[in-house]
């Protein structure tokens, strides 16, 4: 596999990219390979899937992590491995087996406005999903098409099948987004960056296979969106679906093939406030 060095230079010769744009493009790219590092991980919600080897564990780990991603990063890691602690730190073992008085041990689980009561309700379709299919990536793809350039189908089909009992907590749909609702989806939108995409670095996972990086959404946040804005490659002022994919579209211009790995820069900038 190629470095992320040669990425870039692959990147620049292959796609014509106008002279007015080549600066911002240098940018991107010394900022992807500043954060795209190993040492990313050990401060990042990313490190708590990276404790598991296996495929399942790797994806019910990153699943509830990126749930609950939002707010402090220190209390994003520590709640979400009090939450794997809960499962005995096998995720996928406890899914598959447990059985419902064992349930019990979510009553005091609370991270912001995820309450018990969350939890359990996705336990417990997980449960479900994981007694018919071997992963969580099935889960998408079943909503997607050959002619889908993006998640979007993906997304909503995955939200839909969650929501699917008739005895969903209302509360519930608000942990787990969906593109029909306009909602930029950054969680599930870094959920799936960390599953799909793949290189020398090591810190997305590359677990799944059928849904290619091209088709991945920027996972757009108050930090992204900032540090975009300030460097004019979007418009649109709310951090919504079509501010998303404008942003993904713009960041396609420079690498079709792999937009969301500047993610990294643009998360990076504007968490150490390099943006400004």
């Amino acid at each position: 596999m190629r470095s992320t060095k040669s990425v870039a230079r692959s990147t620049a010769d292959t796609f014509q990219i106008p002279d007015s744009d080549k600066k911002i493009f240098q940018w991107l790219e010394d900022h992807f390979r500043l954060y795209n590092t190993s040492s990313f991980i050990e401060d990042d919600p990313v490190s708590v899937p990276h404790r598991f080897s296996r495929l399942q564990d790797i994806e019910i780990a990153g699943f509830f992590t990126a749930i609950m991603a939002w707010g402090n990063r220190t209390t994003i890691i520590r709640k979400s491995l009090d939450l794997m602690q809960r499962m005995d730190d096998a995720p996928y073992d406890f899914i598959r087996h447990h059985q419902e008085k064992d349930r019990k041990r979510f009553a005091t689980f609370r991270h912001r406005t995820l309450q018990p009561e969350d939890v359990i309700f996705l336990v417990d379709r997980l449960q479900q999903y994981y007694s018919a299919h071997d992963s969580l990536e099935q889960a998408f793809i079943n909503h997607m098409g050959k002619k889908d350039k993006d998640v979007y189908h993906g997304l909503a089909g995955f939200h839909d099948m969650l929501f699917q009992p008739p005895w969903v907590l209302e509360r519930t749909r608000k942990h787990i987004a969906t593109p029909v609702r306009k909602s930029s989806c950054k969680r599930l939108n870094m959920f799936l960056r960390w599953m799909v995409r793949k290189d020398t670095a090591g810190v997305d996972f590359g677990v799944w296979k059928k849904i290619k990086p091209s088709q991945l959404i920027i996972p757009l946040d108050v930090h992204v969106g900032a540090v975009a804005r300030h460097l004019h490659l979007m418009d649109r002022k709310a951090n919504d679906w079509r501010a998303a994919k404008e942003l993904t579209d713009r960041l396609k211009s420079f690498d079709p093939n792999d937009p969301v790995k500047y993610d990294y820069a643009l998360f990076g900038a504007g968490v150490n406030r390099a943006g400004r």
